[in-house]
Order: C-alpha cells, then sequence, then structure tokens
C-alpha cells in the first residue's frame, strides 16, 4: 500500500462514532487538574470548595447549553471558537481561535512535562533525563493524531474510559467510608465542620476557589470539535450540552466532597493527589502506585486531546483566511498532517523552553495562557446573544435545545465572567497571570486589524487593476 498523499481538500472525515465524542466530552472535563490540582483549592478554601465546584460547575453548564443551541442554529459551523465569529464577526472569530490554539498549545508541553515526570519516578536508576521521556511522550501522541481521527478518538475512548472507571470506583469506595460502613470510627462526615467549619477561610475564599476550578473544569467544549468529524455533529454536541451537568456533579463535586468527608481538609496539601490521601486513608495500600497509573493516564489523554485541539482548530483558522492556506490539505486520511506537525513543533520547542535556560519565557508563555479561557468563553457567549437574536428576526422555527430563561441567563454568565477576571486582577497570585493574558489578547487583536488592513490594501490594489 502507498503512503499517502496530500490533496487540496479541506473535508475532514467523518469517523468518529457517538461512543468516541461522548467520551472525548468525559474526558474533556477530567484532566490533572482533578486528580492533582483540585489539592490546591482544598488546601486554600477548606470543605466549602465544593460550593466553588457548584458555581463553577453551573457556569460550564451555561455555556454548554448556548453551545448546544447554536450547534443546532447552525450545523455548518465546526469549532466552538467559531460561534463567536458567526455572531461578532471575523475579528471575534480570528481572536477567540487563535488564543484557544494558544491554550492548548501550551498544554501541549505542560502535560508532556508532566507525563514525563510520573514515568521518570518509575525509572530505576532515574538515568533518563525527564527532556527525553518528555519528546518520547509527544512522539507517541504525534503518530496517534497523525494516523486518523478515528485513532485519535480510540485512544481518548479508552483513556477517558479508565478515569471514569477510577472515579466511579472512588465514589463507592468514599461512599461506603464516610458512611461507617469501612470506616473502623464511624461515619466521617464529621470532618466538613470539625476543622474550622465548613468555610474556615470565610466565603471571600470561596469565590477565589471559583476563579482557580474554573480552569479545571474547561475542556468540555473539545467536544465541539470533535463533532465534526462525527456521523451527526449537531446531535452529538447537543447531546453533550445536556448531559455535562450530570458529569460535573458526579465526577468533580461528588468526588470532591467526599475527599473533605474522608480526610481533615487541613492535612491536603497542594500538589499531592488528595485521591491519594484519601484512598490512603481509607487504608488501601494500593492507592499510591495505583493513583499514579491513572494520573498518567489522564495526563496523556489531555496531551492526545491538546494535539487534536491544535490541529483542527488551526485548520479551521486556515479555512478562513486566518492562518496560512497551506495548512488547509489533508492527507489521503483526511487528516490535516501539517496542522498536526505545527502543533508537534511548537510543543517541542516549549517543552525544551521549559526544561533549558530558558525557563523564565517558559514561565511568561504559561502566565499569558491563564485567562484565555474566559476571554474566549466570553466571546462565545456574546455570539450566542447575537445568533439567538438573529434566529428570532428571521422567524426561523427554535432547535429542540435553547438556552434557558434566555437572555438573562446569557447576562449572568457574561457577568460571572467578568467577575472573574476582576477577581483574577485583585488577587495577587494571580495578578502576572492576568496581565500576560491581557498582553496576549492585545496582540492577537493588534494582529488581526494588522492582517485586515493588508487584506483591504490587496482588495483596493486588485480593484484598481480591473478598472478602467
Amino acid at each position: 500500500m502507498s503512503a499517502p498523499s496530500d490533496k487540496p481538500t479541506a473535508e475532514l472525515s467523518r469517523s468518529l462514532e457517538s461512543r468516541h465524542v461522548t467520551m472525548i466530552s468525559i474526558g474533556g472535563i477530567i484532566g490533572a487538574g482533578l486528580f492533582v490540582s483540585s489539592s490546591a483549592a482544598i488546601a486554600a478554601t477548606g470543605p466549602a470548595i465544593v460550593i466553588s465546584y457548584l458555581i463553577t460547575g453551573t457556569l460550564m453548564l451555561l455555556v454548554m447549553r448556548m453551545l448546544g443551541e447554536m450547534a443546532l442554529t447552525l450545523p455548518k459551523v465546526r469549532s466552538f471558537t467559531e460561534f463567536a465569529r458567526a455572531g461578532l464577526g471575523s475579528w471575534a472569530g480570528f481572536t477567540a481561535g487563535w488564543l484557544y490554539w494558544y491554550f492548548w498549545m501550551i498544554v501541549v508541553p505542560v502535560e508532556a512535562i508532566a507525563g514525563a515526570n510520573i514515568v521518570h519516578q518509575w525509572l530505576m536508576p532515574h538515568d533518563v533525563p525527564p527532556l527525553v521521556l518528555g519528546l518520547v511522550l509527544m512522539a507517541i501522541m504525534t503518530g496517534v493524531n497523525l494516523m486518523s481521527a478515528r485513532s485519535y478518538g480510540e485512544f481518548e475512548f479508552w483513556f477517558a474510559s479508565i478515569k471514569v472507571a477510577a472515579i466511579v470506583v472512588f465514589i463507592l469506595l468514599g461512599v461506603a467510608f464516610a458512611l461507617g460502613l469501612t470506616s473502623p470510627t464511624g461515619s466521617t462526615f464529621g470532618n466538613l465542620t470539625a476543622f474550622g467549619g465548613f468555610a474556615p477561610q470565610g466565603w471571600t475564599a470561596v469565590l477565589s476557589g471559583a476563579v482557580t476550578v474554573y480552569f479545571a473544569l474547561t475542556g468540555a467544549e473539545i467536544t465541539t470539535i470533535a463533532a465534526a468529524e462525527s456521523k451527526e455533529p449537531a446531535r452529538a454536541i447537543a447531546r453533550m450540552s445536556s448531559t455535562v451537568v450530570v458529569r460535573v456533579l458526579t465526577f468533580y463535586v461528588g468526588s470532591i466532597f467526599l475527599i473533605v468527608s474522608v480526610v481533615p481538609w487541613i492535612r491536603v496539601k497542594a500538589g499531592e493527589s488528595p485521591f491519594t490521601l484519601a484512598l490512603t486513608t481509607m487504608q488501601y495500600g494500593w492507592a499510591s502506585w495505583v493513583m499514579s497509573i491513572i494520573i498518567l493516564t489522564a495526563v496523556l489523554s489531555c496531551l492526545n486531546s491538546a494535539f487534536y485541539v491544535c490541529s483542527r482548530v488551526l485548520f479551521v483558522l486556515a479555512e478562513h483566511g486566518d492562518a496560512p492556506q497551506w495548512l488547509v490539505k489533508v492527507n489521503g486520511r483526511q487528516v490535516p498532517t501539517r496542522s498536526v506537525w505545527m502543533g508537534s513543533i511548537a510543543g517541542v520547542l516549549g517543552l525544551i523552553a521549559a526544561t533549558a535556560h530558558s525557563q523564565k519565557v517558559f514561565a511568561f508563555l504559561v502566565n499569558a495562557s491563564g485567562a484565555l479561557m474566559v476571554f474566549v468563553y466570553i466571546f462565545v457567549a456574546a455570539g450566542h446573544l447575537r445568533v439567538r437574536r438573529a434566529r428570532e428576526a428571521s422567524g426561523a422555527p427554535a432547535p429542540v435545545i435553547t438556552m434557558w430563561w434566555f437572555p438573562w441567563l446569557d447576562y449572568a454568565a457574561l457577568a460571572a465572567m467578568a467577575a472573574i477576571l476582576v477577581a483574577m486582577a485583585r488577587t495577587p497570585a494571580m495578578q502576572n497571570d492576568f496581565r500576560a493574558s491581557l498582553i496576549a489578547l492585545a496582540v492577537t487583536l493588534g494582529a488581526f486589524f494588522l492582517l485586515e488592513s493588508r487584506r483591504r490594501a490587496r482588495g483596493f490594489a486588485a480593484a484598481a487593476a480591473g478598472g478602467p
């Protein structure tokens, strides 16, 4: 069989099945942020962090509901950032697309480093540098994404299944222990109030915790990108938008609630897995090595998804003339290989920057991604307002899924995201991230207007050349 050759077509495959899209949406929500990073939020907030997750989960639900409605209203839109273009214009599509690509591009080296460190701890002796291990993981994920969309979907299906199974088992074990069925001292729900009360750091900390949790919950929107390569894109997105709340409540709120019920929150240390601590408290000796495997699975899943998202978003940007046109080409399997390679090269550069002498450069790049998802979600929510009003003005029938209490919940979601930005600007530990993110936003907007001015200049020149 000959190797597939590039051909000038802008058609992606439709090889993802319903089970792939479903698990991609679940996997997008469940990442290393739940298994490890949640410890920092618990340590800073106490048991009331559960309320932070509820607040943020509700905000995510509202945004996903908007996406569900727009997907049915505009079934040809193939990336969730393009809903911003549909509602607000080319400037919003350009800005949201490139900011979203940048966000996930930073995720690639971050997750590769996290995975490399886990594997490095397993190797005895530790004679393989983490940089080499990170490059190996990058090579594997590049290969998976170059094969086909289905190979990405299959990989993500099984890795997401492992994460879901792990959380379900944890919840069952945690419920039994918290109720006193397996605990030698009886029910442990007293931990919720025994160490300074339910909100020992005050309710202001609960709102600050919501800011931190917000970034852990982003990722559900990946479904809108993967759905473009499924047989029924609009239906897949609509189904995701109607079930995401159940997943958030079950996987995030449920597991975090059980952690602070089983373990006194004062024992949780930032940077250490609270799941491992809870399982160890429940006297499960296998907790440490099993959780390290699950965390590695979550890291690889996120790395795989980041590769996929970067290539598809870049592909869509190129389709609209917002990225080099040679990125539009796909190979015989209908994979945008050039976009995949672009993501891989950028990821390798980030990995080298993070492990070499240029760590300050990488630290700035990471900081600059801090608030980008808030900006992107704001563009999408504002776009929904315009899309909904345009549909109603045209007299078109309402889709099966519509936003609740329109437009008031749209305004509430926008206000909540604006509050997150204000909280970042006022929180000392997040101020550098906020400033760097503003720089990234300004640079992207500047790039659009520069590109647009050149397009107009070329248009005027072409018109003058063709005139009398």
